[in-house]
């Protein structure tokens, strides 16, 4: 039996994402005729950690991103970005929390009738009109992943390991301070794979971003893990 704790009433703004109690369950009746897939989950993530976070098929990994992201409502506990309950079991859900959290998912969810520009900006542009300064940094961190000679390509022109970067990129074009990442180079060869990784560590070192990476790879966690 789990005992259950009191919310605190206060969340400690010392760490920049804050899971508490945090769970989630399907069917019907009381707490504990319920069928949990995660419950009780307290974590703190540091501002600019790099967190991974490692366990087997079903585990919940995937589903924990999506209760971090709002994509999936909690049954239980609460969200606190920057010590502010941003989510919870009796909160309205805010994905992405006013993109404050980006989401690099398993499949590059690229849009196949546009170019990896036209990508690249689209969260941009459907926030309205990007200033000079956001066209900019989109620009830049196209050159980053290494993009910048295919910018006017459309995603069926690009190898697994290009759209990888395109997606990467695209998340980081709007600056969210977090960034979740659901095992993107899984599909991908081990050359490729190792490459990203690196490339996904030097990006993090110069866009001091927090990302939460999962994975079901041992080598992968240690690799990238702070």
């Amino acid at each position: 039996m789990t005992m259950k704790r009191d919310l605190p009433e206060t969340i400690d703004a010392g760490a920049l994402l804050q899971l508490r109690q945090l769970g989630i369950s399907y069917g019907a009746g009381s707490a504990g005729e319920r069928c949990w897939i995660l419950r009780d989950l307290d974590l703190d993530v540091q501002e600019g950690e790099f967190l991974t976070i490692m366990g087997s098929s079903g585990a919940g990994k995937s589903t924990l991103l999506n209760l971090v992201a709002q994509t999936l409502q909690p049954s239980a506990g609460q969200i606190a970005f920057r010590g502010k309950v941003v989510g919870g079991a009796d909160m309205p859900a805010d994905p992405g929390s006013s993109r404050q959290i980006g989401y690099v998912t398993q499949d590059d969810n690229l849009l196949p009738w546009r170019t990896v520009w036209d990508n690249v900006m689209f969260p941009l542009t459907l926030a309205g009109k990007p200033s000079a300064s956001e066209v900019e940094r989109a620009r830049r961190v196209i050159d980053q992943v290494g993009l910048t000679p295919w910018m006017k390509h459309y995603p069926h022109q690009l190898s697994g390991g290009m759209r990888k970067r395109a997606s990467l990129a695209r998340t980081l074009a709007y600056g969210p301070p977090v960034v979740l990442m659901d095992e993107p180079f899984g599909a991908l060869d081990a050359e490729t794979r190792a490459q990203l990784q690196a490339d996904l560590l030097d990006l993090w070192a110069s866009e001091k971003k927090t990302i939460l990476f999962v994975t079901h790879d041992i080598n992968e966690a240690i690799a990238l893990g702070d």
